[in-house]
C-alpha cells in the first residue's frame, strides 16, 4: 500500500503538466517564442504572441531592445498598451529625437501610446523587453524633425 501511495505521489506532478485542450486555451511558453530581428532597426527583435499585427484585429507582440537601442521618432495608427516585462524602458515624445531627455519606466510599468502621436523609446544600459497589445493594423511610421512622415 505504501508503494502504491508513493508511486501515485511521484506521478502526480507529471499528470498536472498536461495542457488543457487547445480549443479551450492556447498556451505559449517562453521557450516557444520565436524572436525575429527587425531588419529596419538593428538590435531590436520582436515576437508575435497572438493575432496577425499587419491585419485588422487584436494582437499581442513582444519587443526586445538590446542595450543602447532606441527607436527613432515614429507613430502608430492604433492605440497600443505596453507592459514593461524586463529592464527599464526609456520613453520620450515629439518629433525631435532627444536621447538625453527620456522618462524611465521600470519593469512592471504600464504605458499607453495614443494613436497617431509621435514618440520614441528603447533601452539604455540594459536589455529591455516590453509586451504590446493593440487592435487594428499595426504599423510604424517614422517621422522627420518637423513631424512629417519619412
Amino acid at each position: 500500500m505504501k508503494v502504491l501511495i508513493a508511486s501515485a505521489l511521484a506521478l502526480a506532478p507529471l499528470l498536472a503538466l498536461a495542457d488543457p485542450d487547445p480549443a479551450v486555451m492556447a498556451i505559449k511558453r517562453e521557450a516557444e517564442i520565436k524572436w525575429v530581428e527587425n531588419p529596419a532597426a538593428p538590435g531590436l527583435k520582436f515576437a508575435v504572441l497572438y493575432g496577425n499585427p499587419p491585419a485588422p484585429g487584436p494582437y499581442v507582440i513582444r519587443v526586445r531592445f538590446a542595450p543602447g537601442v532606441l527607436s527613432p521618432p515614429h507613430f502608430h495608427p492604433e492605440e497600443r498598451q505596453i507592459v514593461v516585462l524586463k529592464g527599464t524602458w526609456w520613453v520620450g515624445a515629439g518629433p525631435k529625437w532627444d536621447r538625453e531627455n527620456l522618462s524611465p519606466v521600470p519593469a512592471g510599468g504600464f504605458v499607453v501610446h495614443r494613436a497617431n502621436q509621435i514618440h520614441y523609446d528603447g533601452a539604455r544600459d540594459e536589455e529591455v523587453i516590453v509586451q504590446i497589445s493593440g487592435n487594428g493594423t499595426n504599423a510604424t511610421t517614422l517621422v522627420n524633425e518637423a513631424g512629417n512622415p519619412k
